[in-house]
């Protein structure tokens, strides 16, 4: 168990970022997550963090995962004072992080994601994990099943993803698979590219991988900070409050961040009016 203080960082705003789908609050400011075959129940009360693993797990795995060693107070201050929309929007999700994420598991989590809301894609990631993750047993006795490797989701045919009701994306499914598989697009490559647009270029490749998709790998997978996915709702918002275009320049290296904290500014508002 390790506990410490974090600054600008929100279980609660994190697990609704829309960024990752197996993380859950469990009961108040309690939360657990499943991140490839990797468990983890936190704690969180202001600032103080409890994570319940190894110093080891926490060191390597989680301290990577939730980018611990950013400083996004600094990401913040960079915002233009008088840019009043994303002023609101990064002080609603000041607690967001940028997660990183496994790539492979990214890839099939938002081919998912494609025209789906979010509790349809947790279920239907759940039922992916049962029938071809494996069953594991945390070490407080919580069972719970990894994310399918892609030699186990190569057993997969579309009609067994489509009765679990992946619908027209199990196509989708298969063919990355097999495409994975094949060598036909390498996954340590992409990991290794350094260029944001080229990375995004190659998950393109991809069956099913349009833009908006392969922004949100790179973005949530790779890390590349430049990644900028555009649905139905960040359109919106640049259509009513940036006319001549969102302030690229200004943010080059952190136009994922203020994605995320106008993504997640949209969800919240929408549900209070």
């Amino acid at each position: 168990m390790i506990t410490v203080e974090l600054d600008n960082f929100s279980l609660k705003e994190i697990c609704q970022s829309g960024q990752c789908f197996r993380m859950r609050e469990t009961e108040e400011n309690t939360y657990e997550l499943i991140a490839g075959d990797q468990y983890l129940k936190l704690t969180q009360e202001g600032t103080i963090v409890t994570f319940y693993c190894s110093d080891v797990e926490f060191l390597c795995y989680w301290v990577p995962y939730f980018d611990l060693d950013a400083d996004y107070g600094r990401y913040i201050e960079k915002i233009n004072p008088r840019d009043r929309y994303l002023c609101a929007a990064a002080a609603s999700g000041s607690g967001i992080r940028i997660l990183r994420q496994d790539l492979w598991e990214m890839i099939i989590t938002f081919l998912i994601s494609q025209q789906n809301n979010i509790t349809r894609i947790r279920g239907c990631i759940d039922r992916l994990c049962k029938r071809y993750g494996e069953k594991k047993v945390s070490l407080d006795g919580m069972e719970y099943w990894s994310f399918p490797t892609p030699q186990q989701l190569g057993t997969a045919t579309e009609e067994e993803l489509r009765a679990l009701g992946m619908g027209y994306r199990a196509r989708y499914l298969v063919e990355t698979t097999q495409s994975i598989l094949k060598g036909e697009i390498s996954l340590e490559k992409l990991y290794n590219m350094r260029y944001y647009r080229r990375a995004k270029q190659e998950l393109m490749k991809l069956s099913g991988v349009g833009e908006k998709v392969a922004d949100c790998i790179c973005l949530f997978a790779l890390h590349h900070m430049d990644a900028f996915p555009i649905d139905t709702h960040i359109r919106q918002v640049l259509d009513e409050h940036y006319k001549r275009g969102f302030p690229n320049r200004r943010y080059h290296g952190l136009r994922g961040i203020m994605q995320q904290y106008i993504f997640y500014y949209e969800l919240t508002q929408r549900f209070r009016r």
